[in-house]
């Protein structure tokens, strides 16, 4: 189950010669969601930076597309946190077109980004714990087995 979804237009620019939504265009959706779910927590990527002298370079993205994007569709960013280990963070997603008149999504794509917190030199360190607590809670193993 997704934890935050964003939504937002197919514009023009987003299309290539066939009206169809270039395929890198999906990773920079995908950044849009992962900015999306920390903004949710209160937990901005402006904050990290600058406060916390973190930032999250991605080290890994897969995309699987299942079914074209088009221009002028409505699509669903559904983004949530799948992994934290030490300084190693990966985020799901899935985009969909969303459904006419109530109807079901379709899903268009799904993939993940593995990100690596760094520092500004790019040494490894440790998300900040209060970053850390709120993205493991929302995790699918964390929301299963509450712990007490």
């Amino acid at each position: 189950m997704p934890v935050i979804t964003h939504q937002v237009r197919v514009r023009y620019a987003e299309t290539d010669q066939m009206g169809i939504v270039y395929y890198a265009n999906y990773l920079v959706w995908f950044e849009l969601g992962r900015v999306e779910l920390l903004r949710s927590l209160g937990l901005a990527y402006s904050q990290l930076e600058k406060e916390h002298e973190c930032i999250l370079p991605v080290v890994e993205a897969t995309c699987r597309y299942r079914s074209p994007a088009k221009y002028d569709d409505e699509i669903l960013i559904e983004t949530h946190p799948a992994m934290l280990r030490g300084s190693v963070l990966k985020f799901a997603y899935r985009i969909l077109r969303k459904g006419a008149d109530g109807a079901k999504p379709t899903l268009l794509a799904e993939g993940e980004t593995v990100h690596v917190v760094c520092d500004d030199q790019l040494k490894r360190k440790a998300l900040p714990e209060h970053y850390a607590d709120a993205l493991r809670k929302l995790m699918p193993e964390h929301r299963a087995h509450p712990t007490t």
